[in-house]
């Protein structure tokens, strides 16, 4: 048995080598690039809620864009429709009310998020603007400005503008840091990070479209951590890059796939949420290799990842938002599934 120890062990090594090999070396170009290059991540078990949000009669969602909870446990949702709108959930899941119907901001729905305050942020990129509503529903703060429909179709440039303080070029998240500085990635058009007092007043930006250090590709999501440091889920990069207060340079987490929705969760230790969501095109092959949310430290330590690309309860269909504020339990939109889901996360195995 002892002499048999050795060659025993070698067999198993190749076995698992050549099927390492094949799972690699099977991809097709699409999906080495989609997968993440994180590898032997710890699967964390969890549970989907069914049927938790309970809309009223002949009321529907549409794309899961955002979702955000405030201090009371009741839920936001940001849905392209018919229309974009806004509605709120008790914590039980229950419909309560639609906020900002008809609003002159709404067009193209990207993001809500909650603030320390219980304010709503709603993130448009089709009007370019922020938009705060305070706990009763009444809008108090506008960054940005919707382009006047009067003008017309503007004639296609042969590069973007330059990017100007006060101005979004399809903005896609909001985040603040405990002075109350709001922080907004935009975006689509202009590949940057925006800094504003919590009275809206302009303080510096970060990012030009590219790929090296400090540059950015479609920044997608941002979330800020007790500290005041930024996290930018750089999409297209296929990364998450870290800058100070200051929106000076600090890291980049790169392991784990494209970021298209980030979250940090609050309280004394801090994690940092990230989703591999596969693309809203339905392109199965790329499909099969994405879909996951990874667990984090701050530093960028992957602790676990769960779920997988699909269509079913606890199976997710393009992730565009996450809510964190209980960081075992979570919010996430879907594009593709047109729902949210209320997940409940255990220990990842060992």
């Amino acid at each position: 048995m002892r002499r048999c120890l050795r060659p025993c062990f070698i067999v198993v090594a190749l076995l698992c080598a050549r099927r390492h090999f094949a799972q690699t070396h099977d991809l097709t170009p699409a999906q080495k690039t989609a997968k993440a290059k994180a590898q032997n991540v710890p699967e964390i078990a969890f549970d989907s809620t069914p049927n938790f949000l309970k809309l009223p009669p002949n009321l529907y969602l549409g794309e899961g864009i955002g979702v955000a909870t405030n201090s009371k446990g009741h839920i936001f949702v940001y849905t392209r429709s018919q229309q974009t709108r806004l509605f709120e959930f008790d914590q039980n899941g229950k419909y309560v009310r639609e906020i900002g119907e008809g609003l002159y901001g709404f067009a193209f729905a990207h993001a809500v998020r909650v603030d320390p305050q219980d304010n709503i942020w709603a993130v448009d990129e089709g009007t370019n603007m922020v938009i705060k509503f305070n706990p009763q529903g009444r809008v108090v703060m506008l960054l940005g400005r919707r382009p006047e429909s009067v003008e017309g179709i503007k004639a296609t440039a042969a590069s973007e503008p330059p990017a100007q303080p006060y101005t979004f070029n399809r903005p896609t998240d909001v985040a603040w840091d405990p002075a109350g500085n709001i922080f907004v990635s935009d975006g689509y058009g202009n590949s940057r990070v925006v800094k504003y007092d919590k009275n809206g007043r302009y303080i510096t930006s970060v990012g030009s479209k590219g790929s090296e250090r400090g540059q950015l590709n479609l920044p997608h999501t941002i979330a800020a951590d007790a500290k005041g440091n930024v996290y930018v889920g750089d999409r297209s990069n296929r990364r998450i890059q870290v800058f100070d207060n200051d929106l000076q340079f600090k890291a980049i987490y790169d392991q784990v796939g494209a970021p298209w929705a980030v979250c940090i969760s609050p309280g004394p230790h801090q994690y940092l949420y990230s989703s591999n969501s596969n693309p809203d095109n339905n392109v199965a092959d790329v499909a099969a290799v994405t879909g996951e949310i990874y667990k984090m430290e701050l530093d960028g330590t992957i602790l676990g990842k769960f779920g997988h690309a699909g269509k079913q309860l606890g199976e997710f269909s393009t992730v565009h938002e996450i809510d964190c504020r209980n960081d075992n339990e979570l919010l996430v939109s879907e594009i593709t599934a047109w729902r949210v889901q209320k997940l409940r996360l255990h220990a990842s195995s060992k």
